[in-house]
């Protein structure tokens, strides 16, 4: 079936795959800007000052919401840290607010998450039924996800996408890391038994399509059934891009220059996370195993 989807945060990484995708598949597609619009494509917002007309969303099928600032763009200062939480809070009740008021509302809102939601928890296999963390950014997805409520109390098909760490070559932490790795110099972090929860790109995008006409619905994890720790992931990544990767990161380097708090929760800590809803419900990875998914980005 063939769609017309909203889609926020369009020029970011997983924004710009999706609409790619989106467009492969047919579907006809409508990005939300902060400019002016330069065409019927685009709709004008500003999520800080709640400007958003309802109308412009009318026909709408689905509304796939990705912006937010990003979690390790920079430093986290208070001003800084009040400005994630603020870009995903105010933007997504904004959006929820103004479906709900549409005469005919889409049939799906799928809104961003992420699996820092957890918080860090060592070892332990995490599903989407999981307790919560106590985390800044477990704090931030929590009021993330609760902003949505003006969707689901007004019958949209509410899901949301807790992602892990996308792999793309082209944007988000595999990019920052391949330089050393190129050079053999990469190596893990601390001492590499924190778990990495990824999902290829390609896995990500196909996710997303997935849920527009599925009938889930809450928290959904998108991460690949895999998840690997530091360690493991620093050898997969050697060994495909056939490199040493003998060093070990100490934790004192990041954390000057990220500081602490932002540090850890990027680079010494993290979950292992499973995306049990999404095989109960039939989806089917490209990309199941850590190896094959950086073999297919970065060497096809």
């Amino acid at each position: 079936m063939l769609m017309r989807i909203a889609v926020t945060g369009s020029t970011g990484l997983i924004g710009k795959a999706l609409l790619s995708h989106l467009h492969d598949n047919g579907h006809d597609t409508v990005a939300l800007v902060r400019r002016t619009p330069q065409s019927a494509s685009e709709i004008q917002w500003n999520p800080s000052q709640g400007v958003l007309n309802a109308a412009d969303l009318e026909g709408i099928n689905a509304v796939v919401h990705l912006a937010g600032a990003g979690i390790g763009d920079k430093r986290w200062t208070d001003s800084y840290k009040k400005e994630i939480l603020e870009s995903r809070t105010k933007s997504t009740a904004l959006l929820a607010q103004r479906l709900g008021e549409l005469q005919q509302p889409p049939s799906v809102f799928l809104s961003g998450s992420a699996i820092g939601i957890y918080g860090p928890r060592g070892s332990e296999e995490l599903g989407e039924d999981a307790s919560h963390g106590d985390t800044f950014l477990a704090d931030v997805c929590e009021q993330w996800e609760s902003a949505a409520s003006p969707a689901t109390a007004a019958g949209i098909r509410t899901a949301f996408l807790r992602t892990g760490i996308v792999l793309s070559p082209k944007g988000g932490a595999l990019k920052k890391q391949l330089p050393l790795f190129k050079l053999g110099a990469g190596g893990k972090f601390g001492n590499g038994k924190q778990w990495q929860s990824w999902i290829s790109i390609t896995d990500e995008v196909r996710a997303i399509a997935h849920l527009l006409t599925s009938t889930l619905a809450g928290p959904v994890n998108l991460t690949a059934p895999t998840p690997v720790t530091n360690a493991e992931f620093t050898k997969t990544l050697a060994k495909v891009l056939r490199k040493p990767a003998f060093m070990a990161i100490p934790p004192i380097g990041p954390k000057l220059l990220l500081g602490s708090e932002l540090a850890d929760a990027l680079l010494f800590t993290g979950q292992r996370v499973v995306p049990n809803a999404l095989l109960a419900d039939g989806f089917r990875f490209s990309h199941s195993t850590l190896e094959e998914a950086l073999r297919n980005l970065l060497l096809s």
